[in-house]
C-alpha cells in the first residue's frame, strides 16, 4: 500500500468517537464527530494552489484529498465544523515517504507543509510542526471500515494533549 491507496481507501463518510486528554491538567473529555473524505484529482483548483504555492507541478501528483468534519465535544456549546484539503507528495526515492500539504479553511495560500511515513504494518505517521505548535498523528486499518487514530498535539504555551479516535465507516459520501 502507498499513501494514495490509504487516503483512497479512508473516501466516504466516517462517524468518529474520540477521547481527548490533556496532559498537563489530566482533564479528560470525549467527542463525536461526522467526517467526510473525498479524493480530488490533481486538475481541481485548491489542488493546484496548494502545489503553487510550494513550487509543485501539479501535474506530477496523483491529486489530493478534501476532509470536511462536524462534530462536538464534551463540555462545549457549539459544534465545531471545518474543512481541510491533503496533498501528498511521494517521495521517489522512498516512496513511502513524503511531505504532505495541507490547508484548513478558505485560503489555499495559508497551507503547511508536513511530512508522512507508511510503514511496513500499514499504520500512517503524519507529522506537522510550526515554532507554534508541533501535531503528530497516527493511523491504522483494523478493517476496510474500521480505522483508529491517535494524536499528541504540543503548542508554545505548554499545552499537550493526547487523542484516541475510532472512526467507523457509515457509507461512501
Amino acid at each position: 500500500m502507498n499513501i494514495i491507496d490509504f487516503f483512497e481507501l479512508s473516501a466516504g463518510k466516517w462517524f468518529s468517537q474520540r477521547t481527548l486528554h490533556n496532559l498537563k491538567s489530566g482533564e479528560l473529555k470525549a467527542g463525536k464527530s461526522n467526517l467526510i473524505i473525498e479524493p480530488l484529482p490533481n486538475t481541481d483548483g485548491t489542488v493546484i494552489q496548494v502545489c503553487q504555492q510550494h513550487n509543485i507541478d501539479p501535474t506530477t501528483i496523483s491529486g489530493g484529498f478534501r476532509l470536511t468534519w462536524e462534530g462536538t465535544i464534551e463540555g462545549t456549546s457549539n459544534p465545531e465544523k471545518g474543512s481541510a484539503i491533503l496533498v501528498p507528495i511521494i517521495n521517489p526515492d522512498h516512496p513511502q515517504q513524503g511531505e504532505l500539504l495541507q490547508y484548513q479553511g478558505t485560503n489555499p495560500n495559508q497551507s503547511l507543509s508536513g511530512r508522512y511515513s507508511l510503514g511496513e504494518d500499514e499504520v500512517l505517521t503524519l507529522i506537522t510542526e510550526s515554532p507554534n505548535f508541533y501535531v503528530e498523528e497516527r493511523l491504522w486499518y483494523l478493517m476496510p471500515n474500521l480505522r483508529l487514530r491517535t494524536s499528541i498535539v504540543k503548542n508554545n504555551s505548554g499545552l499537550t494533549q493526547a487523542s484516541f479516535c475510532s472512526e467507523i465507516r457509515m457509507g461512501l459520501k
